[in-house]
Parts: structure tokens; C-alpha cells; sequence
């Protein structure tokens, strides 16, 4: 009896495993301090991707329009190029991070009034919408609720010179 109670007494004196126990208590928020810089950095990128490839597809139109596109019947015949633009520019990278749907790209025109060659002259806006899922969605449940996937639209705006 009196060796199990010394051997009660060395293991509740022990603390050799203390730092694998603090070590699990912090791991959690460790791993989900890394899931949110790794998180924020890919929708950073996806964002300024999605925002180079509106960019370049609003210019692309206002190149190619007709000046006189917002009266002559706009610029909805430009929808599938400004969509394979803002695609490319997307999966342009093998790099970039899956998970990036495009939902839609849209090209419209507007008349703006000034002090314009034309006037009113016609601008060209191309708005995309995209959907970004989380990586690490389901971890974050552990937080609290798992996150859905971000749906945000971008746009840009070209004045169009004319052909």
C-alpha cells in the first residue's frame, strides 16, 4: 500500500507533460489565425485578378465599340468576349487557388453628357460577379459557423474612342 501511495504522489507531482497540454489548448487558435492570413491573402488575389480582367475587358470594348454605341443598340453583342477575358485573367495563373466561379460578366453602355468630342459620349461599364469558396470554410465551423462561399461584383468603366 505505501508504494501506491508513493507512486500517487510522483504522478500527481509530475508536470513533464504540461507543455503538450498548453500546446493543445493553443494549436486551434493557431491553426485558425494561419486559415484566416491564408484565406484573406487567395481572396486578395482573386479580387485584384477578377478587377485586371474586368479592367481589360471594358478597355478591349471601348477600343472596338462604335462611338455612337449606347444610341446604335449598345453593347450587349460583347458579352461572351468580355466573359472569356475576365476568365482568362482568372485561370490565367497556375498557381491561383481553385474555388473562383464566375457567375456572370456584363457589358453596358452609358451616356455621359460633357465637355466631349461627342456629347454625350458613350462609356462602357463591364460588371462580373463572381462566387469565392473558403478553403478552410469548414474548419472555421470549429469557431462557430462554417462560412458559405462570397459572392461580390466588381466593374469597371471605359469611355469608348470608336472605330
Amino acid at each position: 500500500m505505501k508504494k501506491l501511495t508513493a507512486l500517487i504522489t510522483r504522478i500527481k507531482r509530475c508536470e513533464s507533460g504540461a507543455p503538450m497540454v498548453e500546446f493543445g489548448i493553443v494549436l486551434p487558435l493557431i491553426l485558425l489565425f494561419f486559415a484566416v492570413i491564408i484565406e484573406g491573402g487567395r481572396i486578395t488575389w482573386i479580387h485584384q485578378a477578377t478587377a485586371a480582367g474586368v479592367r481589360d475587358a471594358s478597355r478591349m470594348i471601348a477600343r472596338i465599340a462604335p462611338i455612337d454605341a449606347c444610341t446604335s443598340g449598345g453593347v450587349g453583342g460583347y458579352d461572351g468576349m468580355a466573359t472569356t477575358i475576365v476568365e482568362n485573367q482568372l485561370g490565367g495563373s497556375s498557381i491561383l487557388p481553385h474555388g473562383t466561379t464566375v457567375v456572370d460578366v456584363t457589358p453596358t453602355c452609358v451616356s455621359r453628357s460633357g465637355a466631349y468630342r461627342v456629347n454625350p459620349t458613350s462609356v462602357v461599364e463591364v460588371t462580373a460577379e463572381i462566387q469565392i469558396d473558403y478553403l478552410f470554410g469548414n474548419m472555421f465551423s470549429l469557431f462557430g459557423a462554417a462560412l458559405g462561399p462570397l459572392t461580390t461584383e466588381i466593374s469597371d468603366q471605359s469611355r469608348i474612342f470608336g472605330v
